[in-house]
């Protein structure tokens, strides 16, 4: 099979990024051609013009939470990706590394690159080490290292594979937050659907998105209450701004069950009931291994 016949997965670039890293993890690079991307909305765009067949994107970490920039893209208020859904997730374990030229200490360091997500996993070893140092946001760890490499007096937060392929030293590794540090990833296609599973012990989780009637006491209440009605367990709950009025929420629910179950069906149906808006973002198979107690 010739590289044209091969299937495109875009991610945010660029290479050695986590992006990329859970774009490996996902799917084989001896059967598809990965395409880096600058930012996340470039992912939705490729998506959605067909451009590529999947797109990776971050959705949570555990540490810092929601990814906002896609809970934003997945709102999708002026209507941009309509067919861009969930098919799958990944989960990528997250180790950072403090990336800079060699230097006899972090005295000199005059500024850090890294992405927003990266900073706010690891606040501790930041306020220790290199407290009151700018902070320069960017698309990814990956663009941090490589602007880093090119700037003598900076550092970067990003991962070791990132050091490799920049040729930049690791300072300090894993000072992330947390030693569990774990990101998760939605893959996103727009021609590409998860069928319900079948195998034992597999299960689905389907997320969606939903709008109520702020004036309406008890309307997220009563809302979430079908979920319990229809023994549908949540896995996560979040809200943004609506940006149709100030103080109005946009709000997405992710729970165990896929779309097309029949259960689910009738649960969507008396959700609808509660929601000005309701647009099912995809199912998709769990992934997450799951933690003794």
């Amino acid at each position: 099979m010739t590289d044209r016949e091969l299937e495109i997965v875009a991610y945010l670039g660029p290479r050695s990024s986590y992006s990329h890293q859970a774009a490996l993890d996902c799917f084989d690079p001896q059967k598809f051609i990965f395409q880096p991307q600058i930012t996340i909305a470039d992912i939705f765009h490729a998506v959605q013009n067909r451009s590529c067949t999947y797109g990776v994107v971050p959705f949570e970490n555990s540490t810092n939470g929601s990814v906002v920039f896609t809970l934003d893209l997945l709102r999708d208020r002026e209507s941009q990706f309509p067919d861009a859904l969930a098919c799958g997730e990944t989960y990528l374990n997250v180790h950072h590394c403090l990336l800079g030229h060699p230097r006899p200490d972090l005295s000199s360091v005059s500024r850090i690159y890294s992405h927003p997500q990266a900073f706010g996993q690891c606040e501790k070893f930041l306020a220790t080490h290199l407290k009151g140092v700018e902070r320069v946001d960017v698309s990814s760890t990956s663009k941090a290292a490589e602007l880093a490499s090119g700037d003598p007096s900076s550092v970067a937060i990003a991962s070791k594979v990132a050091s490799e392929v920049h040729r930049i030293q690791v300072l300090a590794a894993n000072i992330e937050d947390s030693p569990d540090n774990t990101t998760r990833f939605l893959v996103l296609s727009s021609t590409v659907t998860s069928s319900p599973s079948a195998g034992l012990g597999e299960q689905d989780k389907t997320l969606l998105s939903f709008t109520i009637d702020h004036m309406q006491p008890g309307a997220l209440c009563d809302s979430l209450k079908v979920f319990k009605d229809f023994n549908l367990n949540l896995t996560s709950i979040n809200s943004r701004p609506s940006r149709v009025r100030p103080w109005n929420y946009i709000f997405f629910v992710e729970f165990v069950g896929h779309r097309d179950d029949n259960n689910v069906k009738k649960a969507l149906k008396k959700l609808e009931e509660f929601c000005l808006s309701l647009r099912v973002l995809g199912s998709y198979q769990v992934r997450q291994k799951r933690l003794r107690a």
